[in-house]
């Protein structure tokens, strides 16, 4: 082989190395120009609500008032000389056994509950049942009852005063009589009641007798009761 030869072949190698290298470098060029920056993985720091501290005092409950239906109440009715007679609550409705036994123990009952009423000074009808001649007959005087007088019923610390407005009858052989006696609005059963109510009630057994109406169902009451109804009109604290 002549050495021009040689050199050609060499020169030949040494051109191919460096279009090889270029070709390579200019790949790579093309591409960083062509690829899209990576997305960036920085976060926003997250805030975690801190714990309340285990030794923060808890807020105290606001007590809530009793209800005075479950209370054993006194009721004062001035103008028949009436003065603290001794009203028990009892869950049932007016008139009942329960009723009856406490009725007969001299004082007065007050049936609460679903068939019942509410406690003194509550919205609604305040039921109050005593004896007329039995058992000391602590409200004979109560047909004497007119409207504008007043009766008092003292619970938990609190005096209600009450002021007559009517005068019902309610018959033991009518439920329709029975259910206007002790609807939350006295003589209206259903109507929704918006103040403070009482109805005080006793035995017809004089007034039956001398129409000649002697029936008497199985606890002894006469067909006949006479209801004083009143509303609320003020509320003080009892006397200490």
């Amino acid at each position: 082989m002549s050495r021009s030869r040689v050199f050609s072949v060499a020169l030949s190698s040494a051109v191919i190395v460096v279009l090889v290298g270029c070709s390579t470098g200019g790949a790579e060029a093309g591409a960083d120009a062509r690829a899209p920056s990576p997305p960036s993985t920085t976060t926003e720091p997250t805030t975690t609500p801190a714990e309340p501290s285990r030794n923060s005092p808890s807020p105290t409950p606001t007590p809530s008032k009793p209800s005075t239906r479950t209370q054993t109440a006194s009721l004062t009715i001035p103008e028949i000389g009436l003065n603290g007679l001794r009203v028990v609550p009892y869950e049932g409705t007016t008139d009942d056994w329960p009723g009856t036994q406490i009725q007969n123990e001299g004082v007065a009952a007050s049936p609460y509950g679903s068939r019942g009423g509410v406690g003194p000074g509550e919205i609604g009808n305040y039921l109050v049942t005593a004896h007329r001649l039995s058992a000391g007959g602590p409200l004979r005087d109560l047909p004497a009852l007119d409207k504008g007088d007043t009766v008092t019923v003292t619970s938990g610390g609190t005096v209600y005063e009450y002021e007559i407005t009517d005068t019902r009858s309610t018959s033991f052989r009518s439920e329709r009589s029975l259910a206007e006696q002790r609807a939350a609005v006295p003589g209206h059963p259903g109507r929704q009641p918006t103040e403070a109510m009482i109805t005080i009630s006793t035995c017809a057994t004089p007034e039956d007798d001398a129409a000649g109406n002697f029936w008497r169902d199985d606890k002894g009451n006469p067909e006949h009761r006479i209801d004083k109804i009143g509303v609320l009109t003020s509320t003080s604290p009892a006397a200490t």
